[in-house]
């Protein structure tokens, strides 16, 4: 994302200064704001979260969430600044979500964004949303040994990840019609067990047998992508042709069944990688990694390859800006800098 001869170059700091920046999301129902130094010391992390708004409405209305986003914005943001110590003067550089997620959403912080760097004279970072959920590993555990092996898993994306060090990437893999999240949000819909639809089928399916039901895994063959389309229809189906026949539904087997079926893809992917790759570690980031049944899973299987596997603390695999703020550092380290002119890109890939 070059932007040619940068008028503040000569404010630009190298790695061995202290680095201020000022991150922020609202690519979905989440306005928040964060100030990182140098990257990893999280010095706020303020998130002002829209769950209870969109709950009625059994999943995220647009329209709403741009309009609280840009209620709550300058508020955020004023918090997190004031909860740092910090001034405005004092930022070396802005960061924004830019993609994916709702493009409403992510014009209100990405204009912010703009209109902070204009006025400040400082570089504007350009942020991939899914990029900040890996990133967030390192906030806890700066040290995690590299080459490693990293699933995202959110509402939007499933994507596997091999990383020789923090500022590079390989994808192995992704989904190829529903993300993980996604498949959990629309059973839980179709379920009517409520929102968000992780958490919900999660708390169900503790009551439950994983065995009940045996749901199918898609084989990709050698692929590392993941497939939860079938999946997804094989449940819904289950269900219409057992309330044809007048049986009654064990919503909890049925969740934890479900749920497993979706685990095993996964972790079975995990491994998959870790037997080609010759990798130290193994990360989660994104909602789905706050899954407990998930991280057990491959915690269990990447035991024998002696893997320590990492994942970040609740709030943090939540949206939030501090996991914008780490990717943006690194990108502010390799001056990979925004122009003024960058556009919301709602399908942004990896």
């Amino acid at each position: 994302m070059g932007v040619g001869k940068l008028k503040f170059e000569d404010k630009i700091k190298n790695e061995t200064e202290d680095i201020y920046i000022l991150a922020l999301e609202s690519s979905c129902d989440e306005t928040a704001a964060s100030v990182n130094k140098n990257g990893l010391e999280v010095l706020s992390n303020v998130v002002s979260s829209q769950v209870d708004l969109h709950k009625k409405f059994g999943g995220v209305v647009p329209e709403i969430a741009s309009r609280k986003h840009l209620e709550l914005l300058l508020p955020v943001i004023d918090q997190a600044l004031e909860e740092a110590g910090i001034r405005f003067e004092d930022l070396d550089a802005v960061a924004s979500t830019y993609g994916p997620g709702l493009v409403g959403g992510l014009l209100v912080t990405l204009t912010a964004a703009k209109t902070i760097s204009f006025s400040l004279n400082i570089p504007l970072i350009g942020v991939n949303h899914i990029a900040g959920h890996i990133y967030a590993n390192f906030i806890e555990n700066p040290d995690i040994e590299k080459p490693l092996i990293c699933l995202t898993i959110s509402g939007g994306h499933t994507d596997l990840l091999y990383f020789e060090n923090l500022r590079g990437y390989k994808i192995l893999g992704r989904t190829l019609d529903d993300a993980a999240g996604e498949a959990f949000d629309k059973i839980s819909r179709f379920l009517e067990l409520g929102y968000p639809g992780g958490p919900a089928v999660e708390k169900a399916a503790r009551s439950g047998d994983k065995t009940a039901i045996d749901f199918p895994r898609a084989d990709l063959g050698d692929s590392y992508n993941f497939s939860f389309s079938g999946l997804k229809t094989s449940v819904m189906n289950y269900v219409n042709n057992e309330e044809q026949r007048g049986n009654e539904i064990d919503k909890n087997d049925l969740s934890a069944s479900f749920q497993e079926a979706v685990v095993d893809s996964l972790a079975s992917n995990i491994i998959k990688a870790v037997k080609e790759y010759d990798v130290k570690s193994v990360v989660l980031s994104g909602g789905v990694a706050a899954n407990q049944r998930l991280r057990e899973v491959i915690s269990e299987r990447i035991e024998k390859y002696n893997l320590d596997l990492y994942y970040p603390k609740l709030e943090l695999c939540t949206d939030n800006a501090a996991m914008i703020g780490v990717a943006a550092y690194y990108q502010y380290l390799e001056h990979d800098f925004a122009p003024l002119s960058i556009s919301a890109d709602p399908a942004l890939k990896l």
